[in-house]
């Protein structure tokens, strides 16, 4: 049996192949180099996001069709990475563009009500099983307006996450998202803080310009662990707003809920009068017609979408039950200038309703297995112990031989492994998540051979790995 010892030998070699590879691209994307040295005297990182930065620099892209993209240098790329999850209908979709042109002709933005967001509304609840439905223009404002009615709507104000989940930008939840092994030491209690220094994981900021006393408004918990979200929920339940959960984490790797976990976790929130709140941002249509409710057959207080709902253009939402969504129509504001423009909402109703169909989710579905084995044969094939997951639209490689339970898994799959296999893939014309641990993301354009063409690309990759070429 293949085990994280067989991995470590490999590692040499994944650094040797992505130095090597990366020289490789950085001869290809010149271009990309000089647009980049030009960004970088007015862009911090050279980059619109901190997520797009690349090592040495990013490849700037000029275009996209269907499941393929161009670069500034004229490189072409089966596109796997389909802007983190939001292009789900592929590039310049026919039915996309009509919407768009439509609204652009009728007016993108009027501040003010139209049909088409009554439809998207409409859809949006009778998808994700919601009672009533807002309008935001981003996964980070969905979130951060969610755990505020949360909090309205309970009279109480501390969040508890998941560690190793990220939920969005906002001071709040940009807590434990990412923390160094260094960072993962016993908890301190801080003034007043006694019993949650006790029951929390260490609460470590993900940026620079958090206010300290934001960590204290914040419960941290393990995925996949009722027990310890049990004892916080005893401990703190009183003062607890709401439980905010991926009910499947993606950001350091894919980790799924084990059998009964989301279920327990149900059972606990409403015990303890806390509003559990789904981030389905990334999973949302993604992993199913109807997202995680759907999948797992968990339905949430609230939850929160964005990503492919909108078709690709900027969209967040979110919703719930109606007597915690009610909360906004006695005291709680919910504003914003862009909420619900016309733009977004054609292009949200032409997606959801024209594009995902329940045959483009099969079609997704089918591809998404078709990938998942090709990839399981070519570790099999080379004796390379890591495991893939097929989860719908999403899927990936993780480097280490059985899937992830918990954030703090993740720090065996050696960063070497996803930096090489980014580089070798982006070479054989696959443009994938830059080294986001082999993470892909498929869309209704993706054909059977789009897919045999990443196997072959991934194969080439796993057979250099091992020496096989």
């Amino acid at each position: 049996m293949l085990t994280e010892a067989d991995l470590d030998r490999l590692r040499p070699r994944a650094s040797e192949i992505a130095a090597a590879e990366g020289k490789r691209l950085a001869e290809r994307t010149r271009a990309s180099a000089r647009m980049f040295e030009q960004a970088s005297a007015y862009l911090p990182l050279g980059v619109a996001s901190s997520f797009q930065t690349m090592d040495p620099y990013p490849v700037y892209l000029a275009r996209g069709a269907g499941a393929r993209l161009w670069d500034v240098d004229g490189n072409a790329y089966i596109d796997f990475h389909n802007g983190f999850g939001v292009t789900l209908c592929g590039h310049a979709h026919p039915k996309i563009v009509a919407a768009i042109d439509r609204a652009a002709r009728n007016g993108t933005h009027f501040a003010a009500m139209t049909e088409a967001a009554v439809t998207l509304a409409a859809e949006l609840c009778r998808r994700f099983q919601l009672d009533k439905v807002r309008f935001a223009n981003s996964g980070t404002e969905s979130t951060m307006e969610a755990i505020r009615v949360a909090r309205a709507a309970t009279g109480r104000s501390v969040l508890v996450k998941a560690e190793g989940a990220y939920h969005g930008h906002h001071d709040l939840v940009m807590i434990s998202v990412a923390p160094d092994p260094g960072d993962l030491r016993e908890p301190a209690a801080g003034p007043g803080d006694t019993a949650a220094g006790q029951i929390s994981l260490p609460r470590v900021p993900f940026s620079k310009g958090i206010p300290e006393e934001i960590p204290r408004q914040v419960l941290v918990v393990p995925f996949n662990d009722i027990a310890a979200l049990e004892r916080v929920l005893t401990e703190r339940g009183a003062d607890i707003a709401a439980f905010i959960i991926e009910p499947v984490m993606m950001f350091a790797g894919i980790v799924l809920p084990e059998p009964g976990y989301l279920e327990r976790v149900r059972e606990l929130c409403t015990q303890h009068g806390v509003v559990l709140i789904f981030d389905e941002v990334k999973t949302g249509v993604n992993i199913a017609a109807g997202g995680a409710t759907e999948l797992f057959g968990v339905r949430p207080d609230l939850a929160c979408f964005a990503k492919a709902i909108g078709g690709g253009v900027p969209i967040g939402a979110f919703g719930g039950r109606a007597d915690v969504m009610e909360i906004i129509e006695r005291g709680e504001s919910h504003l914003g200038t862009f909420n619900g423009n016309p733009l977004a909402m054609n292009a949200g109703v032409a997606a959801l309703t024209e594009v995902l169909t329940p045959a483009a989710h099969q079609h997704i579905a089918e591809i998404g297995t078709r990938l998942a084995t090709g990839c399981r044969r070519a570790l099999a094939e080379n004796s390379i112990a890591a495991h893939v997951v097929d989860l719908g639209a999403k899927g990936g490689v993780g480097y280490r031989p059985t899937p992830l339970r918990n954030y703090r898994d993740s720090f065996d799959c050696a960063p070497e492994f996803a930096d090489s296999s980014s580089a070798a893939l982006m070479n054989r014309g696959v443009f994938q998540i830059p080294g986001d641990k082999g993470q892909w993301m498929l869309s209704v354009q993706h054909t059977a051979g789009d897919i045999d063409a990443y196997i072959q690309a991934f194969g080439d990759y796993c057979a250099m790995l091992t020496g096989g070429n």
